[in-house]
């Protein structure tokens, strides 16, 4: 086959995604919307497949270098431990996972730092696969609850633990309160959320609401914080001791992106496997990722991390519930 006719087909599959991802958003309407969204891609079992256990982005140093992709993602856990010094922490040390997805991040929390894991996360069909792809032994569980209304009595975690949970949150300062709410006195809150640039800083240009509309529609985003925003409602529970922590991991995850895209490529049988459907649903989240990464690319989005020591003199908050309900 020559080039022409490898490009053309090429050209072809992107203007099939264009189309496909124009003609069907997934705007966030309610917290349903997020939790169909999510059943459906834990289902059908693709993006499992290409990004495995870990449905976030990787860090691939400072500089960035060639690494695999879900090496990556693996390495980015180990980071965020470090950068928020749960590596001094010991075996037994309870944590919670707030916006868990199908639990990679909770099991190596639990295997490799020897931690009582808690996954939560607002999709009934991502608790059933993060509990079947947990080794007996390993002490990570996992369940439906609600980040804005967490069913978790007061001072209930020696460490809250969140990765890129924060855009799917309609009420930031809830969620920054529950987290806190939920941490023992002493205890550690590390963050990890992409961000939209402080709009209260730079205004938005034309082209740069274009993108941010498309990035909060295709995805069932409400919003994105800002790094200097969310701190500042971190901050604002009045439960923080010190000021809040924050660094920006943008270049040490960019790579994440087109590495995404590229694994359809290097990994063709995920045609095979799921067949046209899956390839329909592969190429209509090309556009997002192309976005993505020109968002982060060009500082329209940045890549937050935060972190919080609770106050010893923080009083009772919110009585235990059993609330089912979902949001995380």
């Amino acid at each position: 086959m020559s080039l022409y006719y490898i490009l053309g087909a090429i050209a072809l599959l992107l203007v099939l995604g264009i189309v496909i991802y124009l003609a069907t958003p997934r705007s966030f309407e309610t917290p349903d919307t997020v939790a169909n969204s999510y059943d459906e891609w834990t289902d059908d079992g693709i993006l499992e497949f290409y990004w495995g256990e870990h449905i976030h982005l990787g860090h691939y140093g400072s500089p960035p270098r060639k690494k695999d992709f879900l090496e990556a993602k693996a390495d980015f856990v180990h980071e965020m431990v470090k950068w928020g010094g749960l590596d001094k922490l010991p075996k037994g040390t309870k944590v919670l996972d707030v916006g868990c997805g199908i639990g990679g991040s909770t099991r190596i929390l639990a295997k490799s730092y020897g931690f009582d894991a808690t996954g939560i996360t607002i999709s009934p069909k991502q608790v059933q696969r993060a509990t079947e792809l947990t080794p007996e032994g390993v002490t990570a569980k996992f369940q439906v609850d609600n980040a804005l209304d967490l069913s978790f009595p007061d001072n209930s975690f020696d460490v809250v633990w969140s990765i890129e949970a924060g855009p799917h949150m309609p009420d930031k300062a809830k969620y920054a309160q529950e987290m806190m709410r939920v941490l023992k006195p002493g205890g550690t809150l590390v963050v990890a959320d992409w961000n939209q640039r402080d709009d209260r800083q730079v205004p938005l240009n034309g082209w740069e609401k274009v993108v941010m509309r498309q990035l909060l529609d295709q995805w069932s985003h409400p919003s994105f914080s800002s790094i200097e925003g969310f701190s500042e409602q971190i901050a604002e529970t009045g439960m923080v001791d010190g000021e809040v922590v924050t660094a920006d991991w943008t270049k040490e995850t960019l790579p994440s992106w087109l590495e995404s895209i590229w694994q359809g490529v290097v990994r063709p049988e995920g045609i095979i496997r799921f067949g046209v459907s899956g390839l329909i649903k592969s190429l209509r989240e090309v556009p997002t990722m192309l976005l993505m990464r020109v968002g982060f690319g060009a500082g329209l989005c940045r890549f937050g991390m935060f972190k919080a020591i609770k106050s010893q003199n923080v009083t009772t908050t919110k009585a235990v519930t059993t609330s089912e309900t979902v949001n995380a």
